[in-house]
Formats: structure tokens, sequence, C-alpha cells
């Protein structure tokens, strides 16, 4: 399987061993990784029978207010920042993110994730090539709108909705 790792992940592949399969024709991507996920299967010419992806951020009809603030407090204060961001990815746990899954992040790989637009047409050049779309949301995600990626995915992948579960799709 090709794995992508999510926005200041590395490794991150074994948090959702229970979500993948063992396949050599199936893709995933966590978050920021499903984004990448999705345009490595618009581009490759290699096989792919499953796309699997998990919490994808998912910021179509976040406003720029939103994303331009994102970017003030990153470059303002990068550690803070990505303190209170694994805090909201690891919620509701109260558990810190083990260091062997956290990487060096850059600014221009956050402004990639929230200026990403997830397209329909995109969506549907998937499904017409008979690739199988999974996606995994969780109920109480702090990091992105699941109800609206829960709308928007569910038209064309089969989507499931983990119910208090947060970004990594775990409650406890």
């Amino acid at each position: 399987m090709k794995f992508f790792s999510g926005f200041g992940f590395q490794n991150d592949q074994e948090i959702f061993r229970k979500y993948l399969i063992n396949s050599e024709y199936a893709v995933a991507g966590f978050s920021y990784g499903a984004q990448k996920a999705m345009e490595y299967i618009l581009k490759t010419t290699d096989r792919v029978d499953k796309l699997i992806l998990l919490s994808p951020a998912f910021f179509n009809g976040s406003s720029k207010s939103f994303k331009r603030t994102q970017m003030h407090y990153f470059k303002l204060d990068k550690n803070a920042y990505m303190k209170i961001f694994f805090s909201n990815v690891s919620y509701p746990s109260n558990k810190k993110i083990d260091e062997k899954y956290i990487s060096t992040i850059k600014q221009n790989e956050l402004n990639d994730l929230l200026d990403y637009e997830w397209k329909e047409d995109n969506i549907k050049r998937i499904v017409d090539k008979n690739i199988i779309i999974e996606v995994f949301l969780g109920e109480k995600d702090k990091i992105i709108d699941a109800n609206a990626a829960n709308d928007f995915f569910s038209k064309y992948a089969t989507t499931y909705f983990i119910k208090n579960a947060g970004h990594l799709l775990n409650d406890e």
C-alpha cells in the first residue's frame, strides 16, 4: 500500500492500521496526506483499486479570514501553533502524540493544506476509473468540519462516520 502522512506527521500509517488493507493496489492518506493521495491517484498510471481517505483535510467553504488567521499564528510561533494543533488532533483523547510520529513542518505545507479544494469532478474521475473510495471521519473532529466532509464525500464514496472519534479516529 502507498500511504501519505498527515501534516506534521511521519510513520503514522501504523496509527490507522485497523482502517487499512494490505494491498499493493491501495492508496491511503491521513488528513493532509489524504489530499496528497488524491493528487497521486489523479496523476498515476499505476493500477489502483482502492483509495482510503482518513480524516481528509477538508477546508472547502472555510473563510479566507480563517485561513489567514491559521497562517498568522503559525508564522507568529510555530511551536505554540503545533502544540495546539496536536492537542486538537488527538481530541477527544488527552494522550500526547508519540514523538516518533511527529515530523518537521514547513509553512508552505500548511498553506497548501488550507488552500486545497476538493473537487467533485476529480472524485467522479476516480470513480469512473472503478476505484473504490472509502472515507473515514470522526464525529468529534476538532480539525475539520466532519459533517461538511461527510456531505461532500458521501455522494461518491463509502463514508464511515465514527461516533465519539476525533481526527485520529480514536475515542480513547
